[in-house]
């Protein structure tokens, strides 16, 4: 984990190896600086109990949890790596759902919303800003709503039937079952817009 003081508040990245321990261990020796505006950064394969615990943190403190966020895409442009620079998503603060969405919810946010569990076949997000999930994504998930390309999906795993990204849409090929995707898979992927393309990358 990795704490960085901005112009607008504190930026926590949370790492592959961070648990829910260290996490806790760490920001309790930090709570001075917890009560700003924070933003929490995942990086990779996050330990979603190690985001749940920094959430908790920050709210502790008296702190203000302005965005949770997963890393910008790096695209590589020729022989050399670019980052293209993002469009501004929009300010409205994140909205944490605490447990698994089930079938037939429909949420719609004007910022980024972050899902603490699983969200299950027949439910529905849609969001201005990033869709996350902690746990498996398999209903359907609309990130960018209004054209801002630079939200992403994430999920751990993506495997819904049908993900939309900004103005693409990107559908599970025919025949792959979400539960067969499921099997022995539990690695984050990230879901984000490469050419007006939507393309789904592994998280280390």
């Amino acid at each position: 984990m990795k704490l960085r003081g901005t112009f607008g508040g504190l930026n926590i990245l949370l790492e592959p190896g961070d648990t829910p321990a260290s996490v806790k261990r760490a920001l309790t020796l930090q709570a001075e600086r917890l009560s700003d505006s924070v933003t929490i950064e995942i990086s990779g394969d996050t330990h979603p109990g190690a985001l749940e615990v920094a959430m908790n943190e920050v709210r502790a403190s008296g702190g203000t949890l302005g965005r949770v966020r997963a890393p910008r895409v790096t695209v590589n442009a020729g022989s050399s790596p670019a980052e293209p620079e993002p469009a501004p998503l929009p300010e409205e603060q994140t909205v944490i759902i605490p447990h698994t969405v089930r079938a037939g919810f429909r949420g719609d946010y004007q910022g980024s919303v972050v899902v603490l569990g699983d969200v299950n076949p027949g439910a529905e997000l849609v969001a201005k800003g990033d869709v996350i999930v902690t746990g498996a994504l398999r209903g359907l998930a609309h990130a960018g709503f209004g054209g801002h390309e630079h939200a992403i999906v994430w999920g751990r795993p993506i495997a819904s039937p049908q993900i939309r990204i900004g103005d693409a849409l990107a559908r599970s090929p025919e025949g792959n079952s979400n539960m067969k995707k499921m099997e022995g898979n539990e690695r984050a992927e990230r879901a984000f817009l490469r050419d007006g393309q939507i393309v789904i990358d592994a998280q280390r």
